[in-house]
């Protein structure tokens, strides 16, 4: 498992990236093994993100059963974590950025833990909110993700935001489709009042 002293790490290289610390990715080990350590993170993401299904799951009605949700939410869950790394291991390939790989996904990996933290907290806010406003945090929410991945990207492999932004793409269009799949799949719409 990973000790605290990782975490902190972890924590701070990816609000370093944030920041667009020059330092930023120092803090992260270009080594395969750190790369598949910082998979682990899965395991401290998980609560979090059961935390934002059962405040998406209060909003709206589903066809399917409980165990059925829990089943495949997890299985999505799972592929959309390791979704992109497969995805960029064959574009780094093409584009001869293997040496930078371990790196960027374990930088990846790491920026999940303080976004979900952020997501969790706007998520409960907006929930409090008007839909106006809810919308509006909602909005500011995907936009502060979409830079934090653009900056992680250009940061870590010191490419333009042209790049970046095709990277991005390649990170959120799949995700995008699983996530549609999933809610047709389970039945999903929004509950009246929600």
């Amino acid at each position: 498992m990973i000790s605290t002293g990782e975490i902190a790490r972890g924590m701070q290289g990816a609000l370093a990236l944030l920041k667009r610390d020059p330092a930023a990715p120092s803090y992260f080990d270009n080594t395969l093994e750190a790369c598949i350590r910082s998979f682990q993170v899965m395991i401290l993401v998980a609560p979090l993100h059961v935390t934002l299904m059962l405040l998406r799951y209060a909003s709206v009605t589903s066809t399917a059963d409980d165990l059925e949700i829990v089943l495949v939410e997890a299985l999505r869950y799972v592929v959309d974590w390791l979704l992109f790394p497969v995805l960029f291991y064959e574009i780094a390939r093409r584009r001869n950025w293997l040496g930078n790989y371990p790196r960027y996904v374990s930088a990846l990996n790491w920026v999940n833990l303080p976004a979900m933290i952020v997501a969790v907290i706007g998520v409960v806010l907006a929930s409090l909110m008007p839909p106006l406003p809810a919308e509006l945090i909602r909005i500011g929410l995907q936009a502060l993700f979409f830079y934090w991945f653009l900056v992680t990207t250009r940061m870590m492999l010191g490419v333009g935001w042209p790049v970046a932004s095709l990277l991005l793409i390649v990170n959120w269009i799949p995700s995008l489709f699983i996530s549609l799949i999933v809610d047709r799949f389970l039945g999903i719409a929004v509950a009246v009042g929600a």
